[in-house]
């Protein structure tokens, strides 16, 4: 009897991937202080050609969008420095500071890329071992574009958090460079490309 025809709820071996299950890699950040990441998404756009009362849409360019991230603002190590010195290393010079010659530093994207360690890695971890990795998301060329430093409040005892926003180039599913003989499942059967 094949797996299709046999109800999944009679496999031991099906698992869903779950929300919780996940490690994260940017910056060196300390895994443990990062609460959520949204994982990445992409839109494809579409053109349009009119022709008589008929209109026809042809796939064009692929955009990935951007994430966000939520991580907890510990005293040690210090969230907020950390992120402080990121964005003066990616060039961003603070007005007081500026004088001739390289104080007319701006920010690039190679130093913004580089300052980041060049990807940011999202790893979905197996049920049995954290060392089994179900799923790997690269995103190539990550650059910072927002950062909130929470708020402050007399009638909360929450821990800051601090959310940030980021863009990246594109993104790679179970890279060969991130390789790891666990990662990744079977992809269903596709269809066969056909030709008219």
């Amino acid at each position: 009897m094949s797996s299709e025809s046999t109800p999944f709820w009679t496999q031991p071996n099906v698992e869903p991937k779950r929300k919780f299950r996940w490690l994260l890699e940017f910056a060196n950040t300390p895994k443990f202080i990062v609460k959520s990441v949204t994982k990445p998404s992409f839109q494809i756009q579409t053109t349009q050609h009119q022709f008589l009362q008929h209109t026809f849409k042809f796939p064009g360019r692929v955009t990935w969008q951007a994430i966000n991230m939520t991580i907890v603002d510990p005293v040690e190590p210090d969230a907020t420095a950390s992120l402080f010195g990121i964005l003066k290393n990616a060039g961003y010079v603070i007005p007081s500071e500026i004088s001739a010659g390289p104080g007319y530093e701006t920010i690039s994207k190679v130093k913004m890329v580089s300052s980041l360690g060049n990807r940011c890695l999202i790893h979905q971890i197996s049920a049995e071992d954290s060392t089994q990795i179900t799923e790997t998301w690269a995103l190539v060329n990550p650059q910072i574009t927002s950062v909130n430093f929470d708020g402050l409040d007399y009638s909360s005892d929450e821990a800051l958090n601090i959310q940030i926003g980021l863009e990246y180039d594109w993104a790679e599913l179970n890279p060969a460079a991130e390789g790891s003989p666990t990662r990744g499942g079977t992809p269903w059967t596709l269809p066969e490309p056909t030709s008219t």
